[in-house]
């Protein structure tokens, strides 16, 4: 015998006509011919190797073979109708863990609050995330070590899918003695022969930082490269450098004796989630993407 030539249609019509003893009333409960079930059970007898009824002219009843299977199939049945349900419901009733790769500034920028927003509005799901600089946050969705990533606007994998979210601009920090600190409006050009502490190159946001100088005619003078913008923030608290630093970042500042100034004229870096071409979402994991799609909105 081989299973699987045996179908869920045919053990479904079997205990149709094992529970209404007969082919004409199992038939009208499954929109089926009495000649069509007739064929079913026959196949099925021949793949099993033995007689599941004795037919008369006048009823169809189970052999003793076919009551045993019968109450079988029943239970099997059961289990399987309760594991599909279970599978819907969690489809329908977002839960379970979802796991986001983001880089140290939008970790600190978005990841809060958007804990916040999935702990009021799905609180079976447990948000999970991972901060990475940029390649690392990449190699992670690539992976499938994560469910997706919030990334900064790169060259990225063909295999990745992405969809830009938002946009920001770039900003001046700099002591709040600093003499740029004095100007009305300061301009990228400003930044020329200034000592710049910058984030380094694990950073999403550095090339783009680069581009930008680049293109306002500066020669960059970087006396410092940090990984981390807290590190940075305490350099310049020493009253060394000034620094270009994306707005999301900026939220800690506040007593830190640091100045921030707008950048003129605006540079900005895109924000995208990122996850694989050929990786489709859990419920769970699309509540989290389409929250933090719909994040600076709020």
């Amino acid at each position: 015998m081989n299973i699987s030539n045996i179908s869920l249609r045919q053990l479904r019509i079997f205990l149709a006509v094992a529970d209404h003893h007969g082919f004409s009333r199992a038939g009208n409960m499954l929109s089926l011919t009495q000649s069509a079930m007739s064929h079913s059970i026959g196949e099925l007898e021949n793949e099993l190797g033995i007689r599941l009824f004795d037919r008369t002219t006048r009823e169809v009843l189970l052999t003793k073979e076919g009551a045993d299977l019968a109450e079988e199939l029943r239970h099997l049945m059961g289990e399987l109708a309760n594991t599909l349900s279970n599978a819907q419901l969690r489809s329908e009733r977002h839960r379970g863990l979802v796991h986001v790769a983001t880089s140290p500034t939008i970790s600190a920028g978005i990841m809060p609050d958007c804990i916040t927003q999935v702990v009021e509005n799905y609180p079976q799901i447990n948000l999970i995330i991972h901060d990475q600089v940029q390649q690392q946050t990449l190699q992670m969705v690539v992976n499938g070590e994560v469910d997706f990533g919030v990334i900064i606007e790169p060259s990225v994998p063909s295999d990745l899918y992405t969809e830009t979210f938002m946009e920001e601009p770039f900003c001046l920090v700099l002591p709040e003695t600093h003499e740029i600190a004095r100007q009305k409006q300061v301009n990228w050009s400003d930044l020329q022969n200034q000592e710049l502490v910058l984030l380094d190159y694990a950073s999403g946001s550095r090339p783009l930082i680069d581009n930008a100088l680049i293109r306002h005619g500066v020669t960059p003078r970087v006396i410092q490269e940090l990984g981390h913008v807290t590190t940075i923030f305490r350099i310049l608290q020493s009253g060394i450098g000034v620094s270009v630093i994306p707005q999301l970042a900026l939220s800690s500042l506040e007593g830190s004796g640091l100045a921030t100034r707008q950048l003129w004229p605006l540079e900005n870096r895109r924000l995208q989630l990122a996850r694989r071409r050929n990786r489709s979402l859990s419920p769970a994991a699309t509540a989290v993407w389409t929250l933090i799609q719909n994040w600076c909105q709020t």
